[in-house]
C-alpha cells in the first residue's frame, strides 16, 4: 500500500538542565522522549517520526533549534497542532514556529551554520540559581590571554584533540567561522554575577564534546595550567597527538541559533 507522507519543520527552544540530552534513552528522561510523547498525545496516534538538527548533550540548552516532523497518511492542521503542542509540552520546552516542507528537504544533510555560546564567570561563587545557565570558576582567569587563544580556533583545522573518543570513521577536519570570548550581554538575570563572560562559536558542524573541550582548554590556559605554546600544539596537525580530558559541564552550553543555508 502506498504511504503518503507529510513534512513539517518545527522550531524549538528548551532549557536542558533536567534532561539527559536530546536522544531517547530507555532509563532516563530526554528531550526527544518528551517531544515524541507530546506529539503522540496531540495527534492521537504514532504514525510519525522526528529528526533533529543535532543531538545536544545532557544539561545543554537551546535558544533555537529545529526538528523535522514526518506524519503518515493524513496532514495536520498546523495552527491547531501548534497550539495544542505548545500547551502540552513541559514548561521548559517551547515551540516557536511550524511550517510545511517537502521530501526534498533533509534536516540533517541541509547545510547550516550553528552558533553556540558557553557562559561562565569567575571569582566569587555565583548564586545557585545560575547553575542551569553558566559555569563558575573560583580561580582567577587571564581573560585577555584566553581571548587571544580563542581566535586561534578560527579557520580550518584538524580537531582531533577536541573530539571526545573519536571512532575510526570520525571526520576530524572542520572549519570554525567565528570564535571569541567576550562579556556576556546576551543572557542576563538579576541573580547573575555583575560580570559574566561567554565563548561564542560559529561553524557548520562540531565534533563530540568539541566546544566543551575547547572551553576546557581555554580555562586551563586562563588558570596557567597550560601554556599558549601547548595550546597551539593542540591545533597543529604536525605536532604529536594530544588527548584533552577537561570537558566542562554541559549546563553552561547553549545552542543559540541555527541558520539553514540555501
Amino acid at each position: 500500500m502506498f504511504r503518503k507522507r507529510f513534512y513539517y519543520l518545527i522550531q524549538l527552544q528548551y532549557l536542558g538542565f533536567r534532561y539527559h540530552g536530546w536522544q531517547k534513552q530507555p532509563t532516563v528522561n530526554t528531550l526527544q522522549r518528551m517531544v515524541e510523547r507530546t506529539i503522540t498525545y496531540v495527534l492521537e496516534h504514532k504514525n510519525f517520526k522526528i529528526l533533529a538538527t543535532g543531538r545536544t548533550d545532557a544539561k545543554v540548552s537551546a535558544n533555537e533549534t529545529y526538528i523535522e516532523l514526518f506524519v503518515d497518511h493524513t496532514p495536520i492542521e498546523e495552527e491547531v497542532f501548534f497550539l495544542l503542542f505548545n500547551q502540552n509540552l513541559p514548561q521548559d520546552i517551547k515551540a516557536l514556529s511550524i511550517q510545511q516542507t517537502d521530501e526534498k528537504f533533509n534536516i540533517i544533510q541541509s547545510p547550516k551554520v550553528k552558533e553556540y555560546l558557553y557562559l561562565f564567570s569567575y571569582g566569587e561563587k555565583f548564586h545557585p540559581f545560575c547553575a542551569p545557565f553558566m559555569y563558575n570558576i573560583v580561580d582567577e582567569l587571564d581573560i585577555s590571554l584566553m581571548q587571544k587563544a580563542a581566535k586561534l580556533f578560527e579557520g580550518k583545522h584538524n580537531f582531533r584533540s577536541y573530539c571526545h573518543r573519536p571512532s575510526e570513521n570520525t571526520i576530524l577536519e572542520g572549519e570554525i567561522f567565528h570564535c571569541e570570548i567576550k562579556k556576556n550581554d546576551v543572557y542576563t538575570a538579576n541573580f547573575f554575577p555583575k560580570e559574566s563572560y561567554m565563548l561564542q562559536v560559529k561553524g557548520e558542524g562540531f565534533k563530540r564534546n568539541q566546544i566543551r573541550l575547547m572551553m576546557g582548554a581555554l580555562l586551563d590556559l586562563g588558570k596557567d595550567k597550560i601554556s599558549l605554546d601547548f595550546f597551539k600544539q593542540t591545533l597543529d596537525p604536525n605536532a604529536e597527538e594530544i588527548t584533552l580530558e577537561h570537558i566542562v559541564p554541559g549546563s553552561g552550553l547553549i545552542l543559540n541559533s541555527v541558520e539553514f543555508k540555501n
